[in-house]
C-alpha cells in the first residue's frame, strides 16, 4: 500500500512538472550564468559632431535612427572602398541594386508571403521540438532540433562528383 502511494505521489509530481515546462523556450541558450556583465552588449555611439547649421538638421523622428548610431555595414563598405549609399533599402526590403536579380528570379512567380509562412512554420516546429528539451544544465539545443533538416555536405559533394558536375575542392573533414 505504501509503495502504491509513493508511486502515485511521484507520478503526480512528474505530471505537475510537465505543466510548468516553458513551451516557448528558445532552442538557442546562450546564458552564461556567471554573473559578469556581457561586454559585447555595450555598443558605443559615434562621437557627437556640431553641425554647420542647426537649420539643416532633420526634424526628430521617433523610432528612426540617430546620427550617432553605429552603422557597421555602411562602415565596413566604406572601409573596403565601396559606396555606403548603395545599401539603401527600398520599401519592399530589397536593396536598390538587387531589383534586376529579384525580377529575374521571380519570372515564374513568387509568393509574397513566403517569409511570414516560413516564420509561422518554423515557430510551430520549434514549439514542437521544445517540449522535450528540458535539462538541468542550460544547453544549446538548436543543432539537436534541426539535425534532420541539415545536409551532409560531403555526401552531396560525392553525389555531384559521381554525376560529373564540376565541384570546388572542399575543406578537409
Amino acid at each position: 500500500m505504501r509503495r502504491a502511494h509513493l508511486v502515485a505521489i511521484i507520478g503526480m509530481g512528474v505530471l505537475a512538472s510537465c505543466a510548468v515546462v516553458d513551451r516557448d523556450k528558445p532552442l538557442r541558450d546562450f546564458r552564461s550564468n556567471n554573473g559578469e556583465p556581457e561586454e559585447f552588449a555595450i555598443v558605443p555611439n559615434k562621437p557627437l559632431v556640431q553641425p554647420q547649421s542647426y537649420s539643416d538638421l532633420p526634424p526628430p523622428t521617433p523610432g528612426a535612427s540617430n546620427r550617432t548610431d553605429q552603422t557597421p555595414k555602411a562602415d565596413a563598405v566604406a572601409a573596403l572602398g565601396g559606396i555606403p549609399a548603395r545599401l539603401a533599402v527600398r520599401a519592399e526590403g530589397v536593396p536598390a541594386g538587387d531589383t534586376a536579380l529579384i525580377q529575374r528570379a521571380s519570372r515564374f512567380g513568387r509568393d509574397p508571403n513566403v517569409r511570414q509562412d516560413l516564420a509561422q512554420t518554423d515557430a510551430k516546429f520549434r514549439r514542437s521540438k521544445s517540449i522535450f528539451n528540458w535539462s538541468i544544465v542550460p544547453q544549446d539545443d538548436y543543432y539537436k532540433a534541426y539535425r534532420r533538416e541539415t545536409l551532409d555536405a560531403y555526401r552531396w559533394l560525392n553525389i555531384y562528383r559521381r554525376a560529373g558536375a564540376k565541384t570546388p575542392t572542399p575543406p578537409p573533414q
